[in-house]
C-alpha cells in the first residue's frame, strides 16, 4: 500500500500545480473546441493530466528501487509505453499527431513491450488463435492487436469527468487482486501504484473537471491496464486468458460497436466523432441534457452525474472477472451476457426508452416518452 499512496501523492501534487498554472499554458494545453459533437464543456480546460499520471509511476518506480525491489520489468514497461504517452502527449499540447500517428506509437510501445518484457499472448482458448499465437509472428499481431485495441477503447470512453480514471482504477484493481491471489506480488504491487497515479489525477477531474486525461493519458492508461493483463496471464498460467477481456470489455466492447454503428448502420468513418457513444447517450437523454439551461455549473452538474451510471456498466464485467477469474467457460458466459447488456441498453436510450433505475443517477426524473410512434423509432430525434 505504500507504493500506492507514493504515486497517488505524487500525481496529485503534480496535477494541483497543472491546474493552478493553467492561465500560463491553457493557450497550448486548453481544450478550446467546443463544436465537435463529443464535447459537453464550455470554457477551456487543460487536456494533460496524463503528465501526473505518468510522473506518479515514475516516481513509484523510484521508491520501489530504492526499497530494493527489482527495477528489471517495471521500468522496461514504462519506457516501452514512451511512444504510446508522448504521441497522445503531443497532441494533447499541439493537435498535430493524426489519429494513424497515434495508433503508430501504440503499435510500436506494445512491440516493445513484446520484445523487452515478454509481455505477448500465447495461449486464448479461442480455437484458431490458438493455433495462430503458437508462432512468434502469431502472437506479436494478436498483442499489438489487442494492446492497441484497449488504448484507444479507453481514449474512446474518455468522454466525462472520471469517466475513464474511474474505470481504469476498477480494472487495475482487479487485475491487482487476482496478481495476489496467484502470488504474482510483482504485477499486484503495479497495478496497484497505477491506481494511486490515476487517484491523484482523478482528485482534481471529478467531479469538476479542473483537468482533462487527454490523449497522452489515456493511451497511456490503456496500454498499462493491457500489459498488465497479458503479462498476468503469461505469468501465472492458472487466471483465465480470457480474464483480460472481460476486465476490459466495456471500452473495448464500445469500440467494437462504434465501429459497427458508424461504419455498417451509418455508412460513415469509422474513425469519425460523434455523439451517440452509450456515455453521450446517458449525457443528453438520461441526465436531462435537452431540457434546461446550458449554464457551466448546469452541464457539469449533468456530466458529473453521467459518470456514475457507466461506472455501474464497468462493473457488471469487473465483479464475474474478480469472482471467476480462474474459470474460462464462467469468464466466457459473462462475456456473452455483457455484449448482450450492452446492446439492450443502448437500444432502449437510443429509442428514449431508458430503464426506469437509471432514474436513480438522473438530476430528474427519467420523462415518458411522449413523441409520436413513428418519431420514437428514429436515434437521431
Amino acid at each position: 500500500m505504500s507504493g500506492l499512496l507514493i504515486a497517488f501523492a505524487f500525481a496529485a501534487l503534480v496535477t494541483l500545480l497543472l491546474v493552478r498554472s493553467a492561465s500560463l499554458h491553457t493557450a497550448h494545453t486548453g481544450d478550446r473546441d467546443f463544436s465537435k459533437p463529443q464535447k459537453v464543456h464550455t470554457v477551456p480546460v487543460p487536456r494533460i493530466g496524463g503528465l501526473g499520471v505518468f510522473l506518479g509511476l515514475l516516481a513509484w518506480l523510484g521508491w520501489h528501487v530504492w526499497h530494493g525491489g527489482s527495477p528489471s520489468l517495471p521500468s522496461l514497461l514504462l519506457a516501452s509505453a514512451l511512444p504510446a504517452f508522448l504521441a497522445g502527449f503531443i497532441q494533447d499540447c499541439t493537435e498535430a499527431v493524426t489519429p494513424r500517428g497515434r495508433l503508430v506509437a501504440t503499435t510500436l510501445s506494445a512491440v516493445l513491450a513484446f520484445h523487452w518484457v515478454d509481455a505477448g499472448l500465447r495461449y486464448t482458448t479461442i480455437p484458431g488463435l490458438d493455433w495462430l499465437v503458437t508462432f512468434t509472428m502469431g502472437s506479436l499481431a494478436l498483442t499489438v492487436f489487442t494492446v492497441a485495441g484497449i488504448a484507444n477503447a479507453i481514449n474512446i470512453i474518455d468522454g466525462f469527468n472520471g469517466l475513464a480514471s474511474m474505470c481504469v482504477m476498477l480494472m487495475l484493481a482487479a487485475i491487482a487482486y487476482v496478481a495476489f491471489q496467484v502470488g504474482d506480488t510483482l504485477v499486484g504491487a503495479m497495478a496497484l501504484a497505477g491506481i494511486g497515479a490515476v487517484l491523484g489525477f482523478f482528485l482534481w477531474n471529478y467531479p469538476s473537471g479542473l483537468i482533462f486525461l487527454g490523449d497522452g493519458g489515456a493511451y497511456f492508461l490503456g496500454f498499462v491496464v493491457a500489459e498488465l493483463g497479458i503479462l498476468l496471464i503469461g505469468r501465472n498460467p492458472e487466471v483465465s486468458p480470457l480474464f483480460p477481456l472481460l476486465v476490459c470489455i466495456y471500452p473495448a466492447f464500445e469500440t467494437l460497436f462504434s465501429i459497427y454503428r458508424r461504419g455498417v448502420l451509418r455508412q460513415r468513418p469509422a474513425h469519425m466523432p460523434d455523439g451517440i457513444h452509450l456515455h453521450s447517450l446517458v449525457y443528453r437523454r438520461v441526465m436531462g441534457w435537452a431540457v434546461g439551461d446550458r449554464s457551466a455549473k448546469a452541464l457539469t452538474r449533468r456530466n458529473a452525474r453521467t459518470s456514475p451510471v457507466l461506472w455501474a456498466l464497468c462493473m457488471v464485467s469487473i465483479v464475474p472477472a474478480a469472482l471467476f477469474w480462474d474459470n474460462t467457460a464462467a469468464v466466457a458466459s459473462f462475456l456473452a451476457m455483457f455484449a448482450v447488456t450492452y446492446v439492450a441498453l443502448y437500444w432502449r436510450i437510443v429509442r428514449f426508452r431508458s430503464p426506469r433505475v437509471l432514474r436513480l443517477f438522473s438530476s430528474r426524473p427519467v420523462p415518458l416518452d411522449t413523441r409520436p410512434a413513428d418519431a420514437r423509432d428514429n436515434p437521431e430525434t
